[in-house]
Formats: C-alpha cells, sequence, structure tokens
C-alpha cells in the first residue's frame, strides 16, 4: 500500500488524469467477525469498476486493457488482513494507488478524469499528522506519526547517523581532557545538521513536533537555533532507532494531552465566535459558509457522517436509497474548507452535540 498522506501527495493526486481515472471506495473492519465481509465486497465492488470500464464507450481499447491492469495491480496489493477503516483505490492509464485509512468511508466506484479525493484528504486532517524527532549523539531519526500508527521518515536527509569512535581519545585520555559526548563539538555540529534538516520539513510540511531525548541532548538541540513553538519535549531515551511501536508509545501520552487541550480551545473558539455572530452551526449552514469561502476555523466531530440530498442549493436529509442521495457530505466540506485556507480540527463524538456535530467559526 501506499506511504502515508501529505499535502505534496494530496495536491498531486487531485491533478487532472487521462479519461478514465478511476475511484473505488469502501469500507473496511479491523476486527472479526465483521472483517469477514472485506473480501466479498472488494470483489463486487472491482467487478462494478471493472464492468463500468468495459461498457464506456468513450474508453479505448488500449486505454480499456491498460487501466484494467493497473486496477488488478492493485487489487494484489491490498492487505486486508490489516486493514483499518476504509479503503481507497485509485486508477487510472499507467499508474495505481492503495490507501487505507482510519476513517469510514462510503462504499463507490467513480469513473472521471480526476480522482476522488475528498475521502483521502478528510482521512488525512482527521489524523492530525505530527512529527516526532527521536534525538541521539550517534542518530537523530525522524517519525511521520498520528494517533493511529506511525513510520519513519526516510527522507531529506533523515535519518542523520554517525560515529561515536574518537580518532584522538587515546591522547585525550593521558591528558585528562576526555569531555562528555554532549559537550564535545563534533556533537554540537551533528545535531546543528539535524536542526536544519528538521527546518526544511517542516517548513514543506509543518505539523505538530515531539521532541524524544535525554534532557541534556534536547538542551543541546535547542541550542542549536529555536524550535517551534508548539514543540512537545519527551524526555525518553534509547528511541533514535525506533521501533516504530516504542516511539508512538513515549509520544502517545503528550499527544493525547494535546489534543484534549486543543479540543477544549476549539469549543471556546466557537462559543466566543457565537457571541459575535461569526458562527456556523450544523451540515447545512456550514455547507453555504464553505461554499462562499467564509469558514475561518472548522470543527467536526471524529465519526460524524449522515445521508443528505441537495433541494435547491440546501442540504436536507435523505435516505441512502433515495436519488441524488449523498454520504460524504463532511468530508467534502472538510476538503472544500482545506481548499480556500481553514483550518479543520476533528474533536471527540458528542463534544459538539449542541452544534449539530459540525460547526464553524466564520471570517466575516
Amino acid at each position: 500500500m501506499n506511504p502515508a498522506l501529505s499535502s505534496d501527495v494530496l495536491a498531486k493526486l487531485r491533478q487532472p488524469r487521462p479519461y478514465p481515472a478511476v475511484s473505488l471506495v469502501m469500507p473496511t473492519h479491523r476486527r472479526e467477525p465483521d472483517n469477514a465481509q472485506d473480501p466479498v465486497r472488494l470483489r463486487n465492488l472491482v467487478a462494478a469498476a471493472e464492468k463500468a470500464v468495459q461498457d464506456d464507450p468513450a474508453v479505448t481499447r488500449e486505454r480499456r486493457a491498460d487501466v484494467l491492469d493497473q486496477l488488478r495491480r492493485a487489487v494484489a496489493e491490498v492487505d486486508l488482513a490489516h486493514a483499518e477503516d476504509g479503503l481507497v483505490i485509485f486508477v487510472a492509464p499507467g499508474e495505481h494507488h492503495v490507501w487505507s485509512v482510519a476513517r469510514s468511508v462510503p462504499e463507490r466506484v467513480v469513473l472521471a478524469d480526476t480522482f476522488l479525493t475528498r475521502n483521502l484528504v478528510a482521512a488525512q486532517a482527521a489524523e492530525q499528522p505530527s512529527w516526532a524527532l527521536a534525538v541521539a549523539a550517534d542518530r537523530v531519526s525522524l517519525w511521520s506519526g498520528s494517533p493511529e500508527r506511525l513510520t519513519e521518515h526516510t527522507g531529506d536527509g533523515f535519518p542523520l547517523t554517525r560515529s561515536l569512535e574518537d580518532p584522538d581519545a587515546e591522547r585525550k585520555e593521558r591528558v585528562g581532557d576526555l569531555p562528555s559526548t554532549f559537550q564535545d563539538e563534533a556533537t554540537r555540529q551533528f545535531l546543528r545538521e539535524a536542526h536544519t534538516a528538521l527546518r526544511a520539513v517542516l517548513a514543506s510540511e509543518p505539523r505538530p513536533l515531539y521532541v524524544i531525548g535525554e534532557p541534556v541532548a534536547l538542551a543541546l538541540l535547542e541550542e542549536t537555533g529555536p524550535l517551534p513553538q508548539d514543540t512537545t519535549p519527551v524526555h525518553r531515551g534509547g528511541l533514535a532507532n525506533g521501533p516504530a511501536a516504542a516511539v508512538h508509545e513515549a509520544v502517545e501520552p503528550a499527544r493525547a494531552a494535546r489534543e484534549a487541550a486543543g479540543s477544549t480551545t476549539v469549543v471556546a473558539e466557537l462559543g466566543a465566535a457565537r457571541g459575535r455572530r461569526e458562527f456556523a452551526g450544523g451540515l447545512d449552514e456550514v455547507w453555504q459558509a464553505v461554499k462562499e469561502g467564509r469558514i475561518r476555523l472548522l470543527a467536526v466531530e471524529d465519526h460524524y457522517r449522515t445521508v443528505v440530498r441537495d433541494e435547491g442549493g440546501h442540504l436536507e436529509p435523505a435516505e441512502p436509497s433515495e436519488a441524488g442521495a449523498r454520504d460524504d457530505m463532511v468530508d467534502e466540506i472538510v476538503e472544500r474548507a482545506l481548499g480556500t485556507g481553514a483550518e479543520v480540527r476533528f474533536v471527540r463524538d458528542d463534544t459538539l452535540l449542541d452544534m449539530d456535530r459540525i460547526a464553524g467559526v466564520l471570517r466575516y
């Protein structure tokens, strides 16, 4: 399956493709017995996609063969044994992409000249991704994390490594000048290089940052230059080599505390916006404001989904079987809000009960 989502990846996925760009989206299940249905649903969805491509007169014979081959390759990469809450498959001439996401998605097959990215965009926003920098004297590693998982970032100069062997150590020992590991100039230079590499990553992909290491290592890193204002230190050594599960465990208490504090701040902002009449609450009111580009801050409960239909420009509740019913409107609102530069925050279920589970602070 494809690696963790990023803003750059999503931007590339949103670019137009040669027709047909095929999107397959389906909910999956993490545990038995519900996950027994996933292989059957996937086979049925793939069969529906194949039929749609074969029956479309706008698809040439050569392109049809290419797309169907890419679809077979994509399905071969699906790992339902480690499924999360949703599966997203994109197929187009010459390419295929497979994503497992920690957010429920509707079941759908779409042929168009762009991929149906709104579910991926919403999933990435809901994950609230962060960076974790694990610091040691001989290795500095960077980890891309979310509440669900964490993977090592192997690019942009990371991981940085060096040898701790000092070719002049024997002379220093004779003259009594053997320094502490975190006091010698070589270590300072090493951490300066790490700090420079980190700044470049944060400039292209800004996220909350957790810095993990012994207190003396973190203090020296900060001496090399200021860290972002929302950096959280985690005083725990021995994690520069991972494993991912241990790094995730070390960061999780700080991440959970940050999430709780953030939710409190969001609710307070929404309450203040109500008093200033700069507030939108409920799906239809938020949808109108998003279409006009007026949302500055959008708050959505983690698992809020609903089925609606468009009635004269307004959203009304609907049954899934109704003509024109939309079951991914929440994800579309999230995607549109992000596209207009709004901040999107997902909060725990029932946090926004008195705001109909979705609300926004308006720009004007």
